[in-house]
């Protein structure tokens, strides 16, 4: 099936962003990705086999913003054992390591400036080890068949996204590789027009060694050696070693869930810090009444804002890589413990910033995190004729990731989510740097369970810090206030990280400016660039959507 056959079988089996069906749907971050996989099911493929077509064609047609040289987060629910399993192939610390990414193996201090895209940033990649490992347990169809779509986009072209061309704006600057920049810049470095034919040749070479020869056409070999060098001759110089890349393990770990809005919700643990945010926020603000509260108003948004503050508090001190630090991961998500919290928010005004918590089982010798935001990330979320469902989140962090480029792929910064400081006072950062560590993250791959316990919805997002706000906030909207989830991807964006109090740009939530200065808040306009995408049960059957703001699409039968 050609590249044409494909797009303009996404675009006939979707309006333009979302669609309806009685049993299989993908959503995802483009429209030829959400096909890819769609192409797979009718093949007779199960939702794992779907998920890895959508991420290696995210990888060619979302460069910026995910692909082979990044990490991942994967839900999976299984019908048939009834289980929720949670996967983690997030970029890890190579072996050698110093306190914290600006600080050189001399003592020596960085730039943040100079490490932020560089060889230094580069964590060991763990989306494709993560994804091989399941389809080996769980997949049906053959590894090789998975890679075609990706393959035939590389190689025959696609129309430059709309998401990729923004990216190339604002950080073109940043892609180096002479094919890369021949095939998406002019000649005077800005970016081609949208809906231009784009290819990536030394990408789809990449791919069908991965087809051919599994994860270690990645992690041994020659591309493994490339890897190496191109992180080790970069200004900065990266400590990555090949011995990194060998030794890099996927992590099944035990989903998150706790009840909140009538439902159950299970994300992913830590080192994700987004699924305790996002389940703090929805439970805070469901037991203090939010579904009785206009969706678009100022008292909506001033309890989401305060609950987002006193979730974003706990996020800089508790939450690590627990297979290093001690994480109270069920004491940040206790009942009690988020009551509690909830009693600080008032009505009529703002609290200003706010205290980390004390939950259950917290430690007392530690200091907050603060690293640098990852931006460019995606979700897809995907239902097959079994019923079993994937929920997944990829990314390189920023746009481009470090910036360098092998085989056609970016590899990952992921090394900008540790703490910028390794402790302070003589108090460790429990997200500080690590040999093997990994470091948090905001990604959240979410699936919610009705009160028969039958999955109702499957949702994530991309976003960087903000991710853990938008996914509770279109929770909201789908569980509180009953929008179709169309509808609630689109809704306008609330954001606080325990700071000032962000309103969309451009939308109806900016109208709120005023109301929510004169209850103390520090209120601004902020342009999002959200990347949500899910699926949910309806009376007709399964839906899916994805958001307005980029290129998603949504396929199904």
């Amino acid at each position: 099936m050609s590249v044409r056959r494909i797009a303009a079988l996404a675009f006939a089996l979707l309006v333009p962003l979302s669609a309806a069906a009685e049993n299989r749907v993908v959503a995802s971050a483009h429209p030829l990705a959400s096909a890819a996989g769609k192409s797979i099911l009718d093949a007779g493929g199960n939702a794992v086999d779907a998920a890895v077509a959508v991420q290696m064609t995210l990888s060619v047609v979302e460069p910026h913003a995910s692909g082979i040289g990044g990490g991942a987060f994967l839900l999976l629910w299984d019908p048939a054992t009834r289980r929720v399993r949670a996967f983690d192939g997030v970029a890890a610390q190579p072996a050698r390591a110093t306190e914290s990414l600006t600080v050189d193996a001399d003592g020596s201090h960085l730039p943040i400036d100079r490490v932020r895209f560089s060889g230094r940033s580069v964590g060991v990649p763990g989306a494709v080890a993560m994804l091989a490992d399941l389809h080996g347990r769980e997949g049906r169809l053959p590894w090789a068949d998975l890679f075609q779509p990706a393959i035939r986009a590389a190689e025959e072209g696609f129309p430059l996204p709309a998401y990729l061309h923004h990216a190339l704006t604002v950080q073109g600057r940043r892609v180096a590789d002479p094919a890369l920049r021949a095939e998406w810049l002019e000649e005077d470095g800005q970016p081609k027009p949208v809906g231009a034919r784009v290819r990536n040749a030394a990408q789809a070479e990449t791919l069908r060694r991965l087809a051919a020869e599994g994860p270690d056409a990645l992690y041994r070999g020659d591309l493994a050696r490339a890897i190496v060098a191109a992180v080790a001759a970069d200004a900065v110089p990266g400590f990555l070693a090949e011995a990194d890349l060998g030794a890099y393990r996927p992590r099944e770990r035990e989903p998150l869930c706790r009840a909140a809005l009538g439902h159950r919700l299970c994300t992913m643990p830590p080192p994700s810090y987004g699924g305790i945010v996002a389940l703090q926020i929805l439970a805070m603000t469901g037991g203090l009444g939010i579904a009785g509260l206009a969706p678009d108003g100022a008292a909506a948004a001033h309890l989401f804002l305060e609950a987002s503050r006193l979730a974003y508090a706990d996020r800089f001190l508790h939450v690590g890589d627990p297979d290093f630090e001690a994480v109270p991961t069920a004491g940040l998500v206790d009942g009690g413990y988020l009551a509690a919290r909830a009693r600080l928010i008032r009505a009529e005004a703002s609290m200003g910033r706010a205290a980390a918590g004390d939950p259950p089982g917290r430690r007392a010798d530690i200091a907050p995190s603060e690293p640098w935001s990852e931006a460019a990330t995606s979700h897809l979320a995907i239902v097959d004729g079994d019923g079993r469902i994937v929920s997944m989140t990829t990314t390189i962090n920023l746009y481009f990731g470090s910036g360098i480029a092998v085989g056609g792929f970016f590899l990952n910064n992921a090394l900008t989510n540790f703490a910028s400081q390794a402790e302070r006072d003589g108090r460790p950062a429990v997200n500080r740097m690590a040999a093997g560590k990994r470091p948090y993250t905001s990604m959240a791959p979410t699936i919610v369970f009705d009160a028969d316990d039958r999955p109702v919805l499957a949702i994530g997002a991309a976003g960087g810090a903000r991710i853990p706000s938008y996914i509770a906030q279109a929770g909201l909207g789908v569980l509180a206030w009953k929008q179709d989830l169309a509808t609630a991807l689109a809704q306008p964006h609330w954001h606080n990280a325990n700071g000032p109090s962000e309103l969309e740009q451009d939308s109806p939530a900016a109208g709120l400016t005023e109301a929510l200065r004169s209850m103390g808040h520090e209120a601004k306009t902020a342009v999002t660039q959200s990347g949500l995408a899910g699926i949910a049960r309806t009376p007709s059957g399964w839906v899916g959507a994805a958001d307005p703001r980029r290129d998603g699409a949504a396929v199904g039968d």
